[in-house]
């Protein structure tokens, strides 16, 4: 299985791995075959790209970091406490309830799976973006902190705090959330007040920990002091805020915006690397770096040597020297049955990644 940009989708190609549409109802179905159509509808849902099977990438298995039941279900659960929200409704205990039932199997799961690498390029859709962000950006925070050795109780509430960490943008115009253009000074100046607006109506409403209430309120605050909305510095940023701001970036960066289309794995991880000691606690950004794939397997990518493939494994000791299936020689012929470990060969250590997402054209089923 490996990944493929929605671009170079041809019809009869198959699905590697299922494909869900904006109310979470199966849209592609592993094993069924592209059509035009469905290529158009990708396109329009705002997907990236999604991952194909074919004899060249049989051998490569893409692992999910959590099950997609339980991503797909919590997002669903976490677009009705927002949609409740925003029409400013009280009437949603159930959703709360549910919210912390899914946020406890999450973390049992991640726990479960806390030595395993994101692999995997998210497959996200547009319209959605902020239920699937939210997320996201717990299930990376709750990783993180495994690395930091937060116990159960600990990782829960860090959780419930990166799930709702954008909660107040409900409370700001939507014309402004998704404006295409620069925004204006004032507009901008509605757009830092979402933490605040979040942490006020959750102390309000919500029954979660404090620790859970103080990490949405200071989750745009930065390293060196420059953030908002109360321009705090290291220590004084709760650990929670400084491990959720690092995630929330990243899954940014990672994905379509109005403003920019989605960066790849490895460019977002260069610029958290960049940012380290700015916007982030150094420490902090090593471990983040340790269980992000910069270039997750499935994808295609290009050597220095010319020789082109597909990463089949990533090591956390040594995350930008994965193990690569080669499919093309540095003449574009291709060629079978041929690995490079860039982490334990030693006759390949010139040998580094120029380029990833390398647009290979898929076989048909």
């Amino acid at each position: 299985m490996r990944f493929v940009p929605v671009n170079i989708l041809r019809e009869g190609m198959c699905v590697g791995k299922s494909v869900y549409d904006r109310n979470n109802q199966l849209l592609l179905g592993k094993g069924s075959l592209i059509r035009e159509s469905y290529i158009n509808k990708l396109l329009e849902m705002g997907y990236q790209g999604i991952y194909i099977e074919d004899t060249i990438s049989s051998d490569i298995e893409v692992k999910d970091i959590i099950h997609d039941e339980l991503r797909r279900k919590t997002v669903n659960i976490i677009k009705d406490v927002f949609v409740e929200t925003n029409h400013n409704n009280n009437d949603f205990s159930n959703y709360l309830i549910e919210t912390k039932l899914l946020m406890t199997q999450i973390v049992e799961e991640l726990l479960e799976n806390r030595d395993t690498i994101v692999n995997l390029i998210d497959l996200k859709i547009f319209d959605d973006y902020t239920f699937y962000h939210s997320v996201n950006v717990a299930v990376l925070s709750i990783l993180l902190g495994t690395t930091l050795e937060l116990n159960k109780e600990q990782l829960y509430n860090l959780g419930l705090g990166a799930i709702l960490h954008d909660i107040g943008k409900m409370f700001i115009d939507n014309s402004i959330l998704n404006k295409k253009g620069k925004l204006t000074d004032e507009e901008f100046f509605e757009i830092q007040k979402h933490p605040q607006y979040g942490y006020k109506y959750l102390k309000e409403t919500f029954q979660i920990p404090l620790s859970s209430y103080v990490a949405v309120l200071q989750h745009h605050e930065k390293y060196n002091g420059t953030g908002y909305p109360n321009r705090i510095s290291k220590d004084k940023i709760s650990l929670f805020a400084q491990i959720i701001s690092i995630a929330d970036v990243y899954d940014a960066l990672t994905s379509n915006r109005p403003y920019r289309k989605a960066l790849l794995p490895s460019e977002a991880i260069e610029y958290i690397m960049g940012n380290g000691g700015v916007m982030f606690d150094i420490k902090l950004v090593k471990r983040f770096i340790s269980k992000i794939a910069p270039y997750p397997v499935g994808t295609g990518v290009e050597l220095s040597n010319k020789y082109k493939g597909f990463v089949v494994e990533n090591y956390e000791d040594a995350i930008l020297r994965p193990r690569i299936k080669v499919v093309l020689d540095d003449n574009n012929k291709e060629i079978n049955g041929v690995y490079f470990n860039l982490r334990n060969e030693k006759s390949l250590r010139n040998v580094t990644i120029v380029s990833n997402n390398l647009s290979l054209t898929p076989q048909l089923c």
